[in-house]
């Protein structure tokens, strides 16, 4: 007989596990399924070691230039197998929080894999074969996505790596083919380069970080370029040669003219593919656009009783995105199910953050400012360089701008984009300014503390309405 739930949850990544956690915070009776470990990609082999990487990079950079500070580092060096050790420990720590969240609010753990196999029905297999039908009035796919393959060269975890063999690599690369110039690509880009391989980055479209705002595009493909990476847009990897020795790559350049080059190992850093095969999906004909699942805005699909939330669904593809949408998830089933005090609110892609952990940062939210006029805005914009900051100047950060774009005629904010240091944490106070509909006087009214970074996002503001202070 099958065990019974309010609500399964298919995945146990950041989505995931935020919606069965607030779902039985709501009094649901609350079960999650995992395949492989609890916290999925982002905890176990994506956000989370990644930064820890990163992090270890960053301190490198601010040893080898220590004397800038008037301090002193001899030989100033690294031991990869270390610093991959210590990202995998943040990872284990991580992942042994999840377990111990699970346990915290009585969720049931079933290990395996999920299948749904009718309405309310799914089934976990385990890794000893053992299966468990559950039952359930509501499931939530969670499932995530993974890295694409390049059709003419798959990973082999040798010299071709996708993200996963880049946290954990065999070797240190010499010189190193990155695809991609995404968040996952400059990433791991930027932390490479900091270690000493010889980096190039391939990217199809006229601009790296394609997604963010042309200038921010243009200022970090510069940053990119003094630090010693070659960086090709509008150019493309027509095929990879893999031998014992390392990679060779016919590229194909902006000018239309291609050439091999040699390098050590390659990066595939080309988007995601949603894991949504073989989980009984088409079985039940819930609807997909692009292997995607198609949701309303509290992420319920074509099908009554699935829901769907994260990477698996529509983009952006972020965390954060996924975790709220768990939450809003589980607030709506708690509704349908009679709780009067759950309150769902749709999410708005539009105030979701996006953050790139490279050297300069980068951080942004809502509209770019072609995306603003395309739309048929009037627009204010304002720039501050990070050089007109006291605290970027003590720091010796002081590569970097904010840009904010506003609606000229209602003074609403439409978009902020930040390059430089910290600005991934900066980003938030413009986000809840796009949450709460802010306008101009909101900010220019509220008082930023001194000396920090914060104050540019201030002067940013002022600067689109013609009132800037310190420039």
């Amino acid at each position: 007989m099958a065990e019974t739930y309010d609500v399964i949850v298919l995945g146990s990544g950041p989505g995931g596990y935020v919606a069965a956690i607030r779902a039985a915070q709501l009094g649901l009776k609350t079960a999650i399924v995992e395949r492989e470990k609890l916290g999925g990609i982002c905890l176990n082999w994506g956000c989370i070691p990644t930064k820890a990487l990163l992090r270890s990079a960053e301190v490198l950079h601010q040893m080898q230039n220590a004397a800038a500070y008037g301090l002193s580092v001899e030989r100033a060096g690294f031991d990869l197998a270390k610093v991959v050790a210590r990202s995998r420990a943040v990872a284990s720590q991580l992942n042994k929080g999840v377990t111990g969240l699970m346990k915290k609010n009585k969720i049931a753990v079933h290990m395996g894999e999920g299948k749904v196999t009718g309405k309310g029905r799914l089934k976990v297999t385990a890794a000893d074969g053992k299966a468990t039908d559950l039952a359930a009035k509501h499931i939530i796919v969670a499932t995530g996505a993974r890295a694409r393959d390049l059709p003419f060269a798959k990973a082999d975890g040798k010299r071709i790596w996708t993200y996963r063999h880049a946290m954990t690599p065999p070797e240190m690369p010499t010189e190193l083919l990155v695809i991609g110039s995404g968040a996952i690509g400059i990433e791991f880009a930027s932390f490479y380069a900091e270690l000493g391989a010889k980096v190039t980055v391939v990217e199809m479209l006229d601009r790296v970080v394609p997604v963010e705002d042309a200038e921010i595009s243009d200022f970090l493909a510069k940053q990119l370029k003094k630090q010693g990476m070659t960086v090709l847009t509008s150019a493309g990897v027509e095929s990879l040669k893999v031998d014992a020795k390392g990679v060779t790559a016919k590229i194909k350049a902006s000018d239309g003219k291609s050439a091999d080059h040699r390098f050590s190992h390659c990066i595939v850093a080309v988007g995601i593919v949603p894991n949504t095969e073989d989980i009984g999906l088409e079985a039940l004909g819930v609807k997909t656009t692009k292997g995607h699942i198609d949701t309303d805005e509290h992420c319920r699909t074509n099908v009554p009783g699935i829901w769907a939330i994260g990477d698996v669904t529509a983009p952006p593809w972020l965390a954060h995105k996924a975790s709220h949408e768990g939450v809003t998830a589980a607030e709506a089933i708690a509704k349908d199910l009679g709780n009067k005090d759950a309150h769902p609110h749709a999410t708005d892609p539009r105030n979701i953050p996006g953050c790139t952990y490279c050297r300069p940062q980068v951080a942004s939210v809502g509209l770019t400012e072609a995306k603003a006029k395309e739309a048929g805005y009037e627009v204010k914009v304002g720039k501050f360089p990070f050089i007109g900051n006291g605290k970027a100047i003590a720091l010796g950060e002081t590569e970097g701008f904010v840009k904010t774009v506003f609606d000229a005629k209602t003074g609403e904010l439409l978009g902020a984009h930040m390059i430089g240091a910290e600005v991934t944490e900066l980003i938030q106070g413009y986000t809840v300014g796009k949450q709460a509909e802010l306008v101009e006087d909101d900010f220019i009214q509220t008082v930023f503390p001194h000396p920090t970074l914060s104050e540019m996002m201030h002067e940013s503001v002022l600067a689109a309405f013609g009132r800037v202070i310190h420039i």
